[in-house]
């Protein structure tokens, strides 16, 4: 599905999307109903190496994740984390035609220093706006009907004013939606609401982060109709499979535990088993 495909949804109301990172984390957000699912750099970095969303990841990467999770889920929009565009202007022309070829519906651009790191951890700095503003430019002449969403982390480096100023400067660009980074508390989130009005704007739910956790009917009553939760299914299988192992590695078996764990055919339907066992049926040379 592409970004015509997420415009329709937020048409009908505030969009929540859940943060995945690969086919399997996909296929569980869509059977849980989301008609739009983010890849989470934090997510794909922290899953795919093991290591802290601090640029590591390199933009093939992350397009070769994209690709998996398209595929999985064709059915839903896929929202990919693009963060700075991986070099300049030039280098975001290439990030987009990447993540459209994938299957992405959207990509969200930010005005970090590469390398960057995750929006809700310190010590973040920002490109001046110009170049910023250059690189969405470029996206936007660039896409087919990808949905580009521009972030801002100039409210942690610099300061909410000059956030909200860059917000409305890549507004006039014509970008799809703005993306304040990280305001901390209700009274900032309206400040940048007020501030840019006529534009659909991103709200980032992250367990432990800076903002404050909201619902989407909470949210939309704010002016955030585009909410992303990247980390509740990472945060939450990370502590399932700790306590998994924590378990095992102290009893030896999970036998009793089996309540902590799918059953082993219900984990076949996630994986659509069945359509695999009637396709090697029907090809089968025997």
């Amino acid at each position: 599905m592409d970004g015509n495909d997420l415009r329709d949804q937020l048409s009908a109301g505030p969009v929540l999307m859940p943060g995945v990172w690969d086919a399997l984390s996909a296929r569980l957000a869509a059977g849980a109903g989301f008609g739009t699912v983010f890849v989470s750099g934090y997510a794909t970095a922290g899953t795919q190496l093991g290591l802290p969303d601090f640029g590591y990841l390199t933009q093939t990467e992350i397009a070769d994740v994209a690709r998996r999770v398209c595929g999985a889920i064709p059915d839903t929009c896929v929202v990919v984390d693009g963060d700075t565009g991986y070099g300049n202007a030039l280098n975001t022309i290439r990030t987009v035609r990447l993540y459209e070829d994938a299957g992405a519906a959207g990509i969200f651009l930010e005005d970090q220093v590469w390398p960057k790191r995750c929006g809700h951890m310190e010590g973040k700095r920002v490109v001046p706006v110009n170049e910023w503003l250059s690189k969405l430019e470029a996206a936007l002449s660039t896409r087919k009907a990808l949905f580009v969403v521009a972030r801002t982390d100039a409210r942690a480096a610099i300061g909410v004013d000059d956030a909200v100023d860059r917000a409305r400067q890549a507004a006039r660009l014509g970008v799809d939606a703005i993306f304040v980074e990280a305001p901390q508390g209700l009274d900032e989130m309206k400040v940048i609401a007020d501030a840019t009005p006529n534009t659909i704007r991103v709200a980032n739910m992250v367990e432990g982060g800076k903002t404050p956790l909201l619902t989407p009917k909470e949210l939309h009553d704010l002016g955030y109709d585009l909410v992303v939760s990247p980390l509740s299914g990472l945060l939450a299988a990370t502590k399932a499979l700790a306590d998994a192992y924590g378990t095992l590695q102290a009893e030896g078996t999970l036998r009793d535990h089996l309540e902590t764990v799918v059953d082993f055919d219900a984990f076949g339907t996630v994986i659509d088993l069945e359509r695999h066992y009637e396709l090697d049926a029907r090809y089968r040379a025997d």
